[in-house]
């Protein structure tokens, strides 16, 4: 049975400890960490961090759902106000990109700590001078070394497309888990990425049986090829009946995550509405 978390990306304005906890306030089985600045930037992130988010897991006693580690901001001393996946596991240039490697295997690291099952990943865009041959290229050398130290822990890595990433799509996500050829590689489905795109999301939700190792759910305005902007359920165009009933269907028993980073100001009416949106599915 699908259990429904939350993603602390909506608290960026509480430290994780608090975010965790009061996400536990709204009755959520299970809580996402965001691997990045202001939450869990792994260079930051020292023995008193863990200790605290350690704590606070332990006081509310919620399972963890995912390292959602597909950002980067906190590489940046003046990183823009949105999603920022460089350096990514695609560029060109070595440093870079073996400090994303380094940085998801960091990533890994705490979701040993938590007893997370799975670590979320975006692939990034190709950068002028990198054709998109090549930095599949690169994914692959990148991966084969992701996926290696995460076998070892036992931890699955959720490959997240999106709209004009290297990996933008369902199709492409699941060529790229088949090619790869590890059981550890799959797909951290983010629903509202797959109508963006233009995909029956009911039917992305099928075609990924068996591969998906965490999912991200949030309502889109307008549907198939709506614009990407993430709101609570309810207040856009998705068909979350269709979503569910094609999770069981499958066969689907892992977490279901709200990731609504779109209401810094205002995280715990998000938290609130979504599951009172959402609880009749599960």
């Amino acid at each position: 049975m699908v259990e429904l978390a939350f993603s602390t990306n909506a608290y960026t304005r509480h430290s994780l400890p608090e975010a965790v906890r009061r996400i536990d306030d709204h009755g959520y089985a299970g809580v996402e960490l965001l691997g990045d600045d202001p939450h869990a930037y792994f260079p930051d992130f020292e023995d008193a961090d863990r200790d605290a988010l350690l704590e606070a897991l332990s006081d509310t006693d919620l399972a963890v759902s995912n390292i959602n580690a597909n950002t980067a901001m906190g590489y940046y001393d003046d990183a823009p106000p949105s999603a920022f996946f460089e350096p990514s596991v695609i560029r060109a240039d070595d440093e870079a990109r073996e400090w994303r490697v380094e940085y998801t295997k960091r990533a890994l690291d705490l979701a040993e700590t938590v007893d997370s099952p799975a670590v979320c990943l975006a692939t990034g865009r190709p950068l002028p001078g990198t054709t998109p041959e090549e930095a599949r290229d690169y994914l692959r050398e990148s991966l084969h070394e992701i996926l290696d130290y995460a076998e070892a822990r036992d931890i699955e890595v959720g490959i997240e497309f999106e709209p004009e990433l290297l990996i933008e799509n369902t199709e492409e996500v699941l060529e790229l888990i088949d090619e790869m050829g590890r059981d550890s590689l799959g797909v951290n489905l983010d629903v509202g990425h797959a109508a963006v795109y233009g995909e029956d999301v009911a039917e992305s939700v099928r075609a990924s049986a068996g591969s998906i190792t965490g999912v991200h759910l949030e309502d889109i305005v307008g549907g198939r090829r709506g614009k990407h902007y993430h709101r609570i359920p309810g207040d856009g165009d998705l068909d979350f009946r269709a979503v569910f009933d094609a999770l069981e269907d499958i066969g689907y028993d892992g977490f279901a995550t709200l990731e609504l980073y779109t209401y810094p100001d205002e995280p715990d009416r998000a938290a609130r509405e979504a599951f009172e949106a959402l609880a009749e599915y599960v």
